[in-house]
């Protein structure tokens, strides 16, 4: 009787262990063999169940349960944003390990309006740059070639190799602008205008409107300054000229800021700056190619940044007395 047992149990036994051995195969082994590794993105706000999901419908995992068991195990709560190099010839425990670690690309947003110096601030933080690579990306990665020194670091979202050099990333915007760019290219040259007056003009919008809204009106008056051959007056392309003294790239203008000897200063100069002041998004380049028809040659923003414009000087500074002071 003790005899049956025994072999009772040793089969029952062996019997969990196929069991067991079966279920791991199904759900925690690698979905195939010999296949090369391959990017697999974690989209920016994208949660723990999402990304499991997209592994599982990606045909990277077996199951999602199990995935969740080994990261789980691995004391894994969130997975980062990012670019990550995983194969489906990996186990779940592989995949689980691969997911953990920081990813190989990284996420990086770079708003419309920015200067380079503010890009660069960004990809600094993203990408680990020393200062003395966010230097070089400054004056001379962003200054070979002319047209090249401002305007066409396009803003954007970009998933970027965290080790990729501070020159290639420079290369890496410029592709992105001349992209976006081309057809309102296109268009500049059917208008007859310049893509570099085009791009000044933009970066000038970008700085100046409140919001999209502003855009063909502000560009509306721009325009119809420079066909008169009157001074912009335009306190971003000062700014731009005065830098960042402390209070900010973008800190209003001083009395004595709007004396500053540069060609950027267009109180003192008439015409555009030698450069776009900032890198402009689509909209602001739209609203260049196709301003608002206005008789305006002056233009406000109240406290609560709504746009007033006016046709002559003295119309201008009774708004300026109504909605500034």
């Amino acid at each position: 009787m003790r005899r049956k047992f025994t072999w009772f149990v040793l089969v029952a036994i062996v019997f969990v262990a196929f069991a067991v051995l079966a279920v791991y195969i199904a759900l925690f082994t690698a979905p195939e063999k010999n296949v090369a590794p391959e990017q697999f993105t974690v989209p920016v706000g994208a949660d723990r169940a999402q990304v499991i999901e997209k592994l599982n419908g990606g045909g990277f995992i077996k199951s999602s349960w199990a995935f969740g068991i080994a990261l789980q195990l691995r004391g894994v709560d969130a997975i980062q944003a990012g670019g990550y190099k995983i194969s489906k010839a990996m186990n779940a425990w592989e995949i689980a390990e691969a997911m953990s670690q920081p990813p190989y690309m990284k996420w990086i947003v770079i708003p419309e309006g920015l200067r380079k110096e503010e890009t660069a601030k960004i990809l600094q933080e993203k990408l680990g740059w020393s200062g003395n690579e966010t230097q070089k990306w400054i004056t001379t990665y962003t200054a070979e070639k002319s047209d090249y020194i401002e305007g066409v670091y396009f803003p954007d979202t970009y998933l970027i190799p965290a080790d990729e050099s501070p020159l290639d990333v420079a290369h890496r915007l410029q592709a992105k602008f001349e992209e976006k760019f081309a057809p309102s290219a296109k268009e500049a040259v059917a208008q007859n205008i310049k893509w570099t007056t085009l791009l000044k003009i933009a970066s000038i919008v970008e700085r100046e409107a409140a919001g999209k809204n502003d855009m063909p009106l502000i560009a509306g008056i721009l325009w119809n300054r420079l066909l008169k051959n009157m001074k912009l007056e335009v306190d971003a392309t000062v700014q731009y000229a005065r830098g960042d003294t402390g209070k900010g790239w973008w800190a209003p203008l001083s009395p004595a800021d709007k004396e500053i000897d540069s060609p950027y200063n267009t109180y003192r100069y008439k015409g555009l700056p030698p450069h776009p002041i900032a890198n402009p998004g689509l909209d602001a380049i739209h609203a260049v190619l196709h301003p608002e028809r206005t008789a305006c040659l002056f233009y406000l923003h109240d406290s609560s940044r709504m746009i007033h414009c006016a046709e002559t000087y003295e119309a201008h500074q009774e708004n300026i007395r109504t909605y500034l002071k």
